[in-house]
């Protein structure tokens, strides 16, 4: 057995509210053990066989849309998977320090390299990215206010959907969760 993490896309924000009892008592619905959340913001912990259905994510979306009455998009990562972003550091030690914020996109697939090329015309003087594999790293030069990078233009850009969280979230989940 070991650890999956569930990150899902529309928890909490632009008017939807779920209780993490609420949210927790969906996955348990699914037969998953040891649920568990971290932060009101969609970051759901569960036990799962070494071997992840692959059926798993569309039965979380399904799931949760009957519950909650939209979509819900659902990307999971291992244990293995999560502690790989935390510790992944795309742009200089420099870059890194003067930035005002430091995210990750989380996508389901990888991206193609013309959905990767849209992606990286976003690029700014406040805002840059990289893509490793199913994760786009976003750096912001300046507060995230003063950038007109959001969500939904990335969305747009690349026509996939996805879900970012601080990387700040993605260390403390490693160090409550991820056994070394």
């Amino acid at each position: 057995m070991s650890r999956t993490f569930a990150f899902l896309r529309a928890i909490n924000v632009g008017g939807h509210v779920v209780t993490m009892a609420a949210l927790r008592a969906q996955f348990e619905a699914l037969g998953l053990t040891g649920v568990e959340t971290f932060i009101a913001s969609g970051n759901v912990i569960f036990t799962t066989p070494v071997r992840v259905p692959a059926t798993l994510p569309q039965r979380i979306e399904a799931r949760l849309h009957h519950a909650l009455g939209y979509e819900v998009h659902t990307f999971l990562r291992s244990e293995t998977e999560v502690a790989a972003i935390a510790s992944h550091r795309p742009f200089s030690p420099g870059e890194m320090e003067a930035a005002r914020a430091f995210s990750v996109g989380l996508l389901a697939e990888p991206l193609t390299a013309d959905r990767r090329k849209a992606a990286m015309a976003l690029r700014t003087d406040i805002d840059d990215f990289q893509v490793n594999g199913r994760e786009i790293y976003w750096l912001c030069r300046k507060g995230q206010s003063e950038s007109k990078f959001n969500n939904n233009r990335f969305e747009k850009a690349i026509q996939r959907r996805a879900t970012f969280r601080s990387m700040t979230t993605m260390t403390r989940l490693v160090a409550r969760y991820v056994t070394p």
